[in-house]
């Protein structure tokens, strides 16, 4: 069905009259009485009743016209929503960040973001490289932000600001005037970790590995919290992000200690489907997470 030829119908029927529908279209009368007989012999049916004063729609007429009518009612609610989007005022925005960033680094972020665009709808799904990466690839993310490496030719990837490694304990697990390791005495320490897949784990058996080491295991959990709670209680060490753990070293909860192979300054990772063209939410959320980058220096 020719979607021109409908709507000089509809201007037509709603109008009630050749000349009217030709003022309302701005196009002839000679044209507009053209188009309706052109679309009546398309349909095989008439669709109006031709009066001396005016046009009368046929019964076929008052289907089409209802049908008509929700057509351009959708065909309208289509032009709003992509006008919406355009200026940002409502849409959608899916954003994968391994547990770090999704924790302690971005939630200030989205917060300035939804002051900024409190139309679009902000869904923040958290979980370890791997898994951030499989949902990107699975189009169910517009965005990841990750730890980890990156590890497939569909995902372009971009360092958007570092991050601080350091390795903690509980005060009482280490002797006082020992905060200082060698690398190799370091490894033989009980490790608490993040399971595999993690990107804080692997940038820890990356470093060890370095100096030929693996760390000694104990205990793999999925969480930082997790983690914290565990060496406070005195389960082992652990390497975290310096970011995660400001609280628990000013309350004395946790203390810093010092290796050869930390800290550790690891790059986080803006992450993109190389087949897909960024969102305008998406746009503008890389916008600000690029602005939030260059602040914190």
């Amino acid at each position: 069905m020719n979607l021109h030829h409908l709507a000089v119908f509809q201007a037509v029927a709603e109008t009630g009259s050749i000349r009217a529908g030709a003022a309302r279209l701005r196009i002839s009368e000679p044209a507009v009485s053209r188009q309706v007989r052109d679309f009546e012999h398309r349909l095989g049916t008439a669709l109006f009743d031709r009066l001396p004063r005016g046009m009368r729609l046929t019964s076929s007429g008052e289907v089409l016209s209802q049908y008509a009518r929700r057509i351009f009612a959708i065909e309208r609610q289509a032009e709003t929503a992509l006008a919406e989007l355009r200026n940002l005022d409502a849409g959608d925005l899916a954003i994968g960040a391994s547990t770090t960033i999704g924790n302690y680094l971005l939630p200030p972020i989205l917060a300035e973001y939804a002051r900024r665009h409190p139309g679009i709808r902000v869904e923040l799904d958290v979980g370890n490289t791997e898994e951030i990466q499989k949902h990107l690839l699975e189009d169910r993310l517009d965005v990841g932000l990750t730890e980890g490496l990156v590890g497939h030719d569909d995902l372009r990837a971009s360092v958007f600001m570092h991050d601080r490694l350091v390795v903690v304990a509980a005060p009482g697990f280490i002797a006082r005037n020992t905060r200082s390791f060698r690398v190799e005495e370091l490894a033989d320490l009980p490790w608490v970790t993040r399971e595999a897949g993690s990107g804080t784990r692997a940038v820890l058996e990356q470093a060890l590995a370095e100096h030929g080491l693996k760390p000694r295991q104990v205990m793999a959990l999925a969480s930082t919290e997790a983690i914290k709670r565990a060496v406070a209680a005195g389960a082992g060490i652990a390497v975290v992000s310096d970011a995660t753990v400001t609280t628990e070293l000013q309350q004395g909860e946790l203390v810093r200690l010092s290796a050869q192979a930390f800290p550790v300054r690891r790059p986080l990772h803006l992450l993109l489907h190389r087949h897909r063209q960024p969102s305008r939410a998406a746009a503008a959320f890389l916008a600000l997470l690029t602005e939030s980058a260059h602040a914190g220096g």
